[in-house]
This record gives C-alpha cells, structure tokens and sequence, in this order.
C-alpha cells in the first residue's frame, strides 16, 4: 500500500523518513510542509492524509466534532511548556499570578502548547482563565470550533506585538530579544517542580491514520505503528513514553481541553483509540 503521510523532522522519524527503516507492506508518500502543523489543517479538513502527524488538542477537537480518524500510540513531539511563556520586561515585572486583566497573545487559542500552558497557569496558579483579554492570529484547524477570541489586526506579528506595548505577555513562542523574559522566572526549576507533581511529560504531537485505512486495513495499521516504534528506537532523543505514561500526559491534556470547553467532556483514553489501535497501546 502505498500511504499519503504528514510526518514533520523529528528525531524519531527520521529512519522512516530516510529509508533506513522500511516495510514489504507500505510505502509512504511524504507530503511536504514547513511547518508541519500547516497540514493539520488539511487533515482534519479534507482528511488528505493515510497517516498525518497531528497536535494532541487538534485531535481532540477533531474527534468531539466525529472526524474520521484514529490515534495510534506514538509520540512524535512531548516537551516541558513552561519556557514557551514570554512577558516585555521594559513594560515592567509580571509572573504568572499577575496576568488578570492582561491582553495575552497565543497564535490560535486551539494550539496543544496553548491548551498545556493555560492549564498550568489555571491549575498551578490559580489564574482566572476569563480574566484574561485573548489575542489571537490564526483559527482553529477545526473549522466546526468557534472562537470567541479577539483577533489581531490583520499583518501584526505576535513577538513583534510583545516587543512595542501591545500585548502584556504571550504563549507558545520564544525569543532572543533582549527585552522579553521568560513569564516563569526560572524554567528549569519550575519545570521540576512541575513534573515532581504531576508525573507527566507534556505530550505535543501524535501520529493518527483515517478510519477508513483502520477500518479496512488493520494490518497495515499495525505495520505504521511497528514501522514508527521501530524508527523512534533508532533515536536516542526521541520521546520514549511507556504505556503509563501515555496514558498520563493524555488524561491531563484531556482535562484541561475540557476545561478550556475546547471539547464538550473530557474522554476517557480509551475512547481516543478504535479496537484496531488500542490493541496496539
């Protein structure tokens, strides 16, 4: 079979991708886009993918509207958050306890380090989420999502925002400009401290197929997954997530897209998988 796949330069697909790891039972056509998560969008979308990377939130969101499509358990991209949070430090002090009120700029309110961070801030910190003045850039690659959010004017760059006044702090981006600081003070400790409490490791990207190759071809399926099992192993820096831990980072992403009324209810994990890929976990 020959497979329409979305897989970004990761460590861990890096022998999929190369060649060096292959199959008798598929063979992959890669599409190409820079960034990878421009073709979430499609994905969810049009369904133009056998095998797609995809954002954790973007799949929940998509699963809660019936997109036809399956996760497979394969982390692609996890990281710790808490350094992907930026303030103007020329505008003054501000730590997390002190962004009621504030205009806060995330390139889309759907985005997985969004959700991860918003999460964070209201768990971890007591930070009244409706408080906050959203400043989005994108919409939702789920087109069926609304998004109450208030826009920025057409053209305006969300760092450069940060830089001239415009907005008091931002999430998922970083930057070397000398005036932006990280929102949590030091990043390391915090994200110790983080993990020490929760036993997580933030999962980013996953890898799902369409529910019509799951449905229809099982087997191949089965092959994806060994092929991306067997690609991650070849990679020393690639997330390495033992079935527990999965199970951990999906739970806690899966509460806090609720309560971000991202999706209607939190899933049960479970529920994330059919019963050709759940087998698999």
């Amino acid at each position: 079979m020959r497979l329409r796949t979305l897989l970004g330069d990761h460590s861990g697909t890096s022998a999929l991708k190369n060649g060096s790891v292959r199959s008798d039972l598929v063979e992959f056509d890669f599409a190409q886009y820079s960034p990878t998560n421009k073709g979430f969008k499609p994905m969810v979308r049009e369904g133009a993918f056998d095998v797609s990377e995809m954002a954790i939130v973007t799949y929940l969101m998509a699963r809660s509207f019936g997109k036809p499509m399956v996760l497979l358990p394969d982390v692609v991209l996890a990281r710790f958050q808490h350094g992907h949070a930026l303030y103007n430090a020329e505008e003054g002090k501000l730590t997390p306890r002190d962004l009621r009120g504030k205009r806060v700029g995330i390139r889309s309110f759907t985005t997985t380090t969004g959700a991860w961070l918003r999460g964070i801030l209201a768990n971890d910190y007591g930070v009244d989420l409706g408080s906050i003045e959203w400043v989005t850039f994108e919409d939702a690659h789920v087109a069926e999502f609304v998004d109450a959010t208030k826009r920025a004017p057409a053209g305006k760059q969300i760092v450069q925002m940060l830089v001239d006044g415009e907005l008091d702090a931002v999430l998922g981006e970083k930057s070397d400009h000398p005036d932006l600081k990280p929102l949590f003070a030091d990043v390391a400790a915090e994200e110790k401290a983080w993990f020490e409490k929760h036993g997580v490791v933030p999962i980013n990207h996953m890898v799902v197929v369409s529910q019509a190759m799951s449905d229809k071809h099982p087997d191949a399926v089965k092959e994806v997954h060994r092929l991306l099992t067997e690609s991650a192993g070849a990679a020393p820096s690639a997330p390495r997530f033992g079935r527990d831990e999965m199970r951990r980072s999906l739970r806690l992403i899966i509460e806090y897209s609720a309560q971000q009324e991202l999706i209607p209810r939190a899933f049960t994990v479970d529920e994330l998988f059919d019963d050709a890929t759940r087998t698999l976990l």
